[in-house]
């Protein structure tokens, strides 16, 4: 099981260490009072990346190198300048809705490439653009054949004003095969590095559309897309609308309802068994709070069949956390799990979700949590 725990909250990053007893330690917050919107620890040279988001002051992204006590500032994202006859044609669409800005806003997903190439990083943004960087976060590149497509001109915000992309994906048998998930325009996939795309999420429906759209690839809005490690054809898909589920690399998904309720933002899927997903239930997107109050872990274990609810450990009613998209994480071992809330607790599971330890009830609202 994986002893180290990183928790990126509204007022700073948080690294825990287990204490051998089933508890943890919290060590001193790093960036102390300022956004951490994404935390990644790069297992491939022992870096650990974090990207803060301080309004005002821009976005900003730092490192801190295996065995050094310092973070150093990398370099964030740059959208290159945006096209005069782009400005011109950034007219609101039949909604009312302005095209996204050519201007980095978040650092909304952070992923190592593939083992086999080191210094290798994808950033996904909001307002929907896809970074690379080749040599560990000193310079980035935008992805525009994926920005440059006509179908981004169609994609919308999903919880933010702006698109952006939340997951993204490296195939560990071909790193050159990379799933991007976006909200709101759905799921993405490249199997040349980033030369070429193709959409890839039929089968999902939006019921936010009218009826004879509900179903295009592009509408959709995946609040959290996860691959299962040692089957990555078998993804699962967080949904504004349901639970999705692929078992053929996200050429189809497969609608699933769940009780309580299948909406949600968080998903985790189990690393060696595919069948096995857990999620965060919430009531609707109209209220988002745990149904009737009850907060609890929901576990499917035969490809969304069944689902079993958990809440031992967890607050009874009336309870109003919710876990955004990053806010549950499984570690290698596949039996402990992690899990923080909008009200800043912070849980941990070690028998694969059916029991839990409250670990803080007092931190700062928690954006993403991974083990290290």
């Amino acid at each position: 099981m994986s002893d180290r725990l990183l928790v990126a909250t509204r007022k700073g990053l948080f690294v825990l260490e287990a204490d051998g007893e089933g508890g943890w330690t919290i060590g001193e917050p790093e960036f102390v009072g300022e956004p951490v919107s994404m935390v990644m620890p790069d297992a491939r040279d022992g870096s650990l990346y974090a990207a803060l988001n301080l309004g005002h002051f821009g976005v900003k992204l730092h490192r801190r190198r295996a065995g050094m006590a310092d973070w150093e500032e990398c370099a964030v994202p740059v959208y290159p300048p945006q096209p005069a006859d782009d400005i011109q044609a950034s007219e609101p669409d039949a909604l009312g809705r302005l095209p996204a800005p050519w201007s980095l806003q978040q650092i909304w997903s952070l992923e190592p490439g593939g083992a086999d190439e080191p210094g290798v990083l994808w950033a996904g943004t909001i307002p929907g653009g896809l970074f690379r960087s080749a040599d560990g976060g000193d310079s980035w590149e935008l992805n525009r054949s994926l920005w440059d497509r006509p179908e981004r001109r169609e994609w919308a915000g999903g919880g933010y004003d702006a698109p952006g992309i939340h997951s993204v994906m490296v195939d560990p048998r071909d790193s050159r095969h990379v799933t991007v998930g976006v909200s709101c325009g759905g799921v993405w996939q490249t199997g040349d590095g980033g030369a070429n795309w193709r959409l890839t999420a039929e089968g999902m429906e939006a019921d936010y559309m009218p009826p004879e759209r509900r179903g295009e690839p592009n509408a959709q809005d995946p609040h959290r897309v996860v691959q299962c490690a040692a089957n990555p054809d078998v993804l699962w898909t967080q949904h504004h609308c349901a639970i999705f589920r692929s078992t053929d690399g996200a050429a189809h998904w497969r609608r699933i309802e769940a009780q309580p309720s299948s909406f949600g933002f968080a998903v985790a899927v189990h690393p060696r068994e595919p069948d096995t997903a857990w999620f965060v239930p919430a009531q609707k997107d109209q209220y988002r709070v745990p149904v009737n109050g009850q907060f609890v872990v929901t576990r499917t274990r035969d490809g969304g069949r069944t689902f079993e609810r958990f809440s031992n450990g967890l607050p009874g009613a009336p309870a109003y956390d919710l876990v955004y998209r990053h806010g549950l994480d499984i570690d290698e071992s596949g039996t402990r799990l992690a899990m923080g809330s909008t009200t800043g607790a912070l849980w941990t599971s070690d028998d694969g979700g059916e029991n839990w330890r409250l670990v803080s009830a007092h931190l700062p609202p928690v954006y993403c949590v991974r083990f290290g």
